[in-house]
């Protein structure tokens, strides 16, 4: 089964994602704050990361440069979830070592096609597989 760890500190947005993801059968692990996630990216090893950027503690761009500087976590994709929507802000999260970005409000569908994108290299990590 394909996991994602979700790394969000308001709870509507991580309670909508989760409820939504694992319902399209994949599993779906959490972290609050930045340093949080990077914590439960080494303990978990998900496919890919879903990451807020204003985050507590460390926030996400500084946490997106510490899983891509780290050898071990460098190669699962990460997507930026920010209500940054400002020209430049996407450039932003790409130079962070964000692999997408998807301003919020969340566009579930949008969500589901960027986090299959991001898959694309590890073929067998789909929904539902082993």
């Amino acid at each position: 089964m394909t996991k994602i760890l979700l790394v969000e500190d308001h709870e509507e947005i991580w309670d909508f994602l989760s409820r939504r993801l694992k319902r399209r059968g994949y599993e779906v692990v959490l972290a609050h704050d930045g340093q949080q996630g990077i914590d439960v990216a080494r303990a978990e090893r998900p496919d890919v990361v879903l990451l807020d950027m204003n985050l507590p503690v460390m926030d996400g761009w500084t946490a997106a440069r510490h899983l891509k500087g780290d050898p071990d976590m460098a190669g699962i994709p990460i997507i930026a979830l920010t209500a940054h929507a400002m020209a430049g802000d996407r450039d932003k999260a790409l130079a962070a070592g964000c692999d997408d970005y998807h301003p919020k409000p969340v566009d579930f569908s949008r969500l589901l096609s960027q986090i299959d994108g991001a898959l694309g290299a590890s073929p067998d990590a789909q929904p539902g597989a082993p």
